[in-house]
């Protein structure tokens, strides 16, 4: 399977934006809103991802996956480097690891939302019959 980059980077950078205006709009402590507000943005950076790669569903699905992946191992590094400025090496460590363990459920969201993208732009309607040849 070829991977289209172009389609993950979008799908990354769809997934930071709305990150970004999520964070600055996001004023609730509860976490049920958060997750909402994670599986929400994954979701939709994995249907960007997905919809621009096209081809078949499980295409869709790994697109979507690595475009949500992609920006979390970006933000994980960001928190990683921040919490040891500001916490330590105990916390810094704490952090990567917990991080990398959650790898693999940021990639959910992202894959559900690139299958039903690519399944969403190869979705076809059966055309009407227009009438009867003489």
């Amino acid at each position: 399977m070829n991977i289209n980059w172009t389609a993950v980077l979008t799908g990354f950078a769809m997934t930071l934006a709305l990150g970004f205006i999520s964070g600055l709009v996001y004023v609730g402590s509860e976490a049920s809103v958060v997750l909402l507000y994670w599986g929400g943005i994954g979701l939709l950076g994995g249907l960007t991802a997905g919809y621009l790669a096209g081809g078949a569903v499980s295409s869709g699905a790994v697109h979507g996956g690595l475009a949500t992946v992609f920006g979390s191992l970006i933000l994980l590094a960001i928190v990683t480097v921040t919490s040891l400025l500001f916490g330590g090496l105990v916390a810094s460590f704490g952090v990567l690891v917990l991080g990398l363990l959650m790898l693999v459920f940021y990639a959910i969201p992202g894959a559900l939302g690139g299958a039903i993208g690519s399944w969403a732009k190869h979705r076809r309607a059966t055309p009407e019959p227009t009438g009867a040849r003489a």
